[in-house]
């Protein structure tokens, strides 16, 4: 066995085990699993509520392997999807050997961190806080906001990162490495993510249309993918499908004479061709469906169970 940092053998017992990365929305979860995983396993987005299912990253330091759970958001659920996506954060939290509370140092604590707080008091796991963005922000100011939290909830150990410039992520990977109970590990050394390819594909491809079209399209859109055929050369035809929920969305998406769709689909298929290490054929459809925010088969298809009234 060997460790993917040093490029050395490992020595002792192995340890392995489950961390929830929790918190509000546009904290920098997926940000922070994509730096610790080393590489993209969740996408990335400035809009709110993008990361919708679990997406368990696997993460390696010496003799440890930690599934860390990328959940949704945690806000207050308006709709159903909301709900489901709530429940999921939640559920995966539950399940895991250690809570990470992410928390976004700008904002400090607002009603949805307060929330959250209010829930962790009654989990009986253990629990870090992780203090994201402090690049942003100065340092008398991050150790009251750090105080703050630790004196409403205590936490087995506080750490202060920059998730997208990397500042504190290692220091974040071998303290939770340390935490994980002994026993063998449950995935591969080489595997980074337990999410099919076929759904990082759609994922990439959500990313990509979110980026394009942040401020004219609602996060109500999905994407599935409806074909992955291995061609003779190796190479992969993927058909893909983008569901919005009205027609003037469609028409946004599609953009003058199919500019917008092009776009966003050259972008996404450069990543899943990395993501999948072989070249790919993307093929977009954009497809109106008012009800699919109320369809079963599509929660299946996000890996959420589908709420009931």
């Amino acid at each position: 066995m060997t460790d993917p940092t040093t490029g050395q053998g490992t020595s002792g017992p192995t340890r392995c085990g489950y961390v929830a990365l929790i918190g509000a929305p546009n904290a920098g979860k997926s940000t922070l699993i994509n730096a610790l995983v080393g590489a993209k396993v969740s996408i990335v987005s400035r809009k709110v509520q993008t990361t919708r299912s679990l997406v368990r990253g696997i993460v390696l330091d010496g003799p440890a392997q930690i599934v860390v759970i990328d959940t949704p958001g945690i806000f207050a659920p308006k709709r159903r999807l909301d709900r489901a996506m709530v429940t999921s954060a939640w559920g995966g939290a539950g399940d895991a050997d250690v809570v990470a509370l992410l928390v976004d140092a700008r904002k400090g604590v607002d009603e949805e961190v307060e929330a959250i707080l209010a829930v962790l008091k009654g989990m009986g796991r253990r629990k870090v806080l992780i203090l994201n963005k402090i690049d942003a922000v100065e340092r008398p100011r991050l150790l009251d906001l750090a105080a703050d939290l630790n004196a409403r909830l205590p936490f087995d150990e506080t750490f202060m990162i920059s998730a997208l410039g990397g500042d504190g992520v290692d220091r974040v990977r071998t303290r939770l490495a340390a935490m994980m109970p002994e026993g063998p590990w449950l995935f591969p050394e080489d595997e980074v993510s337990d999410v099919p390819l076929r759904m990082l594909a759609a994922e990439i491809t959500r990313e990509k249309l979110f980026e394009r079209l942040h401020d004219e399209l609602p996060y109500q859109s999905t994407v599935e993918t409806d074909q992955w055929k291995t061609m003779k050369d190796g190479s992969a035809r993927i058909e893909q499908t983008i569901f919005v929920t009205r027609e003037s969305q469609r028409k946004i998406v599609l953009g003058k004479g199919g500019q917008t769709i092009r776009a966003i689909g050259e972008a996404a298929r450069k990543e899943i061709a990395e993501a999948a290490d072989t070249k790919v054929h993307l093929f977009l459809f954009v497809k109106v469906r008012e009800d699919w925010i109320d369809d079963p088969a599509r929660y299946r298809e996000m890996g959420l169970e589908f709420p009931k009234e």
